[in-house]
Order: C-alpha cells, then structure tokens, then sequence
C-alpha cells in the first residue's frame, strides 16, 4: 500500500474537496488539522523509498553463517548444556496489541548483549503502511546482517529474510480482534477521515452499526478500521471470513513464524518467549507501557461486540488458529510448570515495581514528571499512561529502572535512530489538538 507522488496529490486534492463540501459544518481546526496532515503526507511521500520500485536481489541476502558479527556480540552467560540463549530474532510488531511492552524486552536484551538492531530511519516504524522493503533500515547495505529488528512494518517475509540468520527465531503477537478494533479505532479515529463525518458521541457505535456506510477499502488510513490484524501481516484485509485465501494466508504465515503470542495471555506468553529463546526470567521482566486509562476504553455491548467480530471477520480467524496452537504450546510445557513461572513472573514484576515506580503505578501523562517517560500519545487526546521514577532508586537498579520505564519514541532516540520525521508530526498534532 505504498503512495508514489501521484497518489500523495489525488489524496491531498481529495480529502481537501471534502473539506470544501463540508466546511460550514468544520471547525477551523479541524481544517488546519487536515491542512497540516497534508503537509505530512507529503513529506512522507517525498521520504518513501517505495517509489523505488527495484527490489532486492539474490545478493542482498544474508549470508548463512555470521561468525563475523557474534564475535563482537557479548553473548549471555547462562548458556548451558540444553540450550544457549537466541540472538537472531524478528519480532513482528503488530498495532495495539501490547507490542510496546515486548519492544522494550527486545531493545534490553539487545542493548545490554550489544547485538545489531536493523532500525528504522527518521521515524519510529518501517515506512508502514507501506510493505516493507531492506531499503528502510537505518545505514542498510546490501548483503547487511542483523541479530534483531523489532519495529511496526507491514510484513514481508521475503525482503526480511534477508536482513537476518536463516535459524533467527521469528516472533509476533495478536489479541481478540474486537479488543484490538475498539483500541484502533479510538486511537486511530482522529487520523482516519472516513470517521470525520460520523456523528454523535459515541462514533464507534454508530460505525458498527452501518460500517458500509463509513467505510472504503481505497481511503486514506482506510486499513485501521477493519482487520488490522491482516494488514499489518502484508495481506489483504478486505478479504471475507469465507473467503479461501484468509486460511491460505494463515496457513502461510503459520509457516514462517515459530511462536505467536497472545496478548490475552500476556505473562504465559512471555515464558513461552523465554522457554523459546533459552533466556532467563530477569530477561522477560517488564512494565506494562502504552495502556490506556479506563475511562477512554469503550465498553461494547454483546450486540456490538457480534458486529465487531463479524466486521473483522478475517482477523477472527487468524486469532482463532494461532489461540489453539498458542494453548498447544502451554499444554506441552505443563500447565502447573505454567503455573509455577508466571507467579515467580509476577513476583519479580512486583518486586521492580516496588524499587523503580513512585506510587507503584502507572499515572495519566499530565503527571508525568519526567519527559524522557512521557508516551506518544494520539491526536487530540492524552490517554495513555507512564511512569514516574523514584528519586532514590539505588544505583545498583538505577539504569535498569530507567530502561524499563523508557518508551519507544524516546528508546530509539537512545539507540541512535534520528527520529526527525516523527518529532515533526508530534509537533505538528500537538500544535492543533492541545492534549
């Protein structure tokens, strides 16, 4: 779903007729708001590689042995007779779906064990919703190799097999799709203007009660409202639940990842990712990051709830699959040994919490003492949660607590990534919506 120029133009010249056509009823930010949206659309058409149509080839590869890389990686000590701990691993950032969180465990372990990032350059993601391609990453060259990448793209298997070990350990995360729906679309709905015309309070109700009415596969930002799930993963997410190709697509994405999380079952997720990896429980340990206060998630009646679910009927499917392979998993490993782990899983988080977080929790992003710990937010609201850090974590934690209160945007900052691209759009939104 890449724009070249010419579809940044039929875009821009779209969406500001509809402003013509609707301007007495617009209040004038809205219009500055879809003026400055303009401006990044076009920059972010200018910055797209995709307008390069030439893909990679044969050579690009990565070759099948990296000696050369890990010999400079600081390899984990608890290596053992059974297992050494994994380093090459892809993990399929998906939207909404507590990914932020496993991000943070990924850029830990990474940093501390000084293994090779394949980063994305000037913004936080991977040029999505575009498909991407080996040109995004940071300083790419051909024939590069990498031990980890971790940020929002649209999935192709092929252009990312090339960055990364033939053996790296590919990982992604899902959650019910009606969840995931009311999440997108309160996040997103701001930046989707087929939402600008509906009505009421309650926008997400009347969507699903008339979706045709609102919706249209070819509008811009058109993928966050119906399954996200799909599209993030490089498919067609206007497909029907019935139609043959969603099991085929599934049954080909079965193939290429060797586990799929699930976000319902976060902590049983995560020590299946250590089990998986051959890492240790400190390894997995985090806070939760990006969660929204209670008050902004909407709660959908059995009713809409049936019609999210039929809406994102393609998405339902794919859950249901990898749920039932998910729950195989956990049955092989034991279910008391299941047990077991995510209460001494628990123990640790708490024991953190204890020693990092003022309060013990999370607080809403006006509190937030600390930019370096304030989260990216969406347009027009502040509903996302941080943290405060104590001022007298000792220094044997210290750097560890500031590490996992770190969110993203601030996080790839750390690593190096020049984040000018997003920082302007932050400034831009911000400059029109006071959140």
């Amino acid at each position: 779903m890449g724009y070249d120029f010419r579809d940044c133009v039929h875009i821009w010249v779209l969406m500001m007729s509809g402003i013509k056509g609707n301007k007495c009823t617009l209040k004038r930010r809205l219009i500055l708001w879809v003026l400055l949206t303009n401006i990044m659309l076009v920059l972010y058409c200018l910055m797209n590689p995709t307008e390069v149509k030439i893909r990679g080839s044969q050579q690009d590869t990565c070759p099948l042995s990296i000696a050369k890389l890990k010999e400079n990686v600081s390899m984990p000590s608890q290596s053992t007779e059974e297992c050494s701990p994994r380093v090459d691993i892809m993990f399929m950032k998906t939207h909404k779906t507590a990914s932020s969180t496993i991000l943070n465990i990924l850029f830990r372990f990474g940093e501390k064990h000084k293994l090779k990032f394949a980063l994305p350059d000037g913004r936080n993601d991977f040029f999505y919703p575009s498909p991407f391609l080996c040109s995004q990453v940071k300083d790419y060259r051909p024939g590069d190799c990498f031990n980890i990448m971790c940020n929002h793209m649209r999935f192709d298997h092929q252009e990312v097999a090339k960055l990364l070990p033939p053996d790296a350990v590919y990982i992604t995360i899902i959650r019910d799709p009606v969840d995931l729906f009311e999440s997108s679309f309160n996040y997103y709905h701001r930046a989707v203007p087929l939402t600008w015309s509906i009505n009421g309070e309650n926008k997400l109700a009347e969507f699903l009660n008339s979706p045709q009415t609102f919706y249209s596969p070819q509008a811009f930002n058109s993928f966050y409202l119906k399954n996200l799930l799909f599209f993030d993963f490089g498919f067609d997410n206007n497909l029907e639940a019935d139609d043959p190709r969603v099991m085929r697509d599934i049954h080909n994405l079965s193939k290429h990842f060797d586990l799929v999380l699930v976000a319902e079952y976060f902590e049983e997720s995560l020590i299946l990712l250590k089990d998986k990896l051959c890492w240790t429980m400190e390894d997995i340990m985090y806070f939760k990051l990006n969660a929204r206060r209670s008050s902004s998630v909407f709660r959908l009646t059995p009713e809409l709830r049936a019609k999210a679910l039929q809406w994102n009927g393609a998405d339902w499917r794919l859950y249901q699959h990898f749920n039932a392979t998910f729950w195989a998993r956990v049955e092989a490993y034991g279910r008391e040994r299941m047990k077991q782990e995510v209460n001494e899983l628990r123990r640790r988080n708490a024991a953190m919490k204890a020693i990092c977080v003022e309060d013990g929790d999370a607080v809403e992003a006006q509190k937030i003492q600390d930019r370096r710990f304030l989260p990216w937010q969406p347009v027009g609201e502040s509903s996302i949660l941080g943290y405060n850090m104590k001022k007298n974590v000792h220094p044997t934690f210290r750097t560890l607590c500031e590490k996992m209160l770190t969110p993203e945007i601030q996080y790839l900052s750390d690593l190096g990534v020049n984040l000018w691209l997003t920082r302007l759009w932050g400034w831009l939104k911000n400059s029109v919506f006071i959140i």
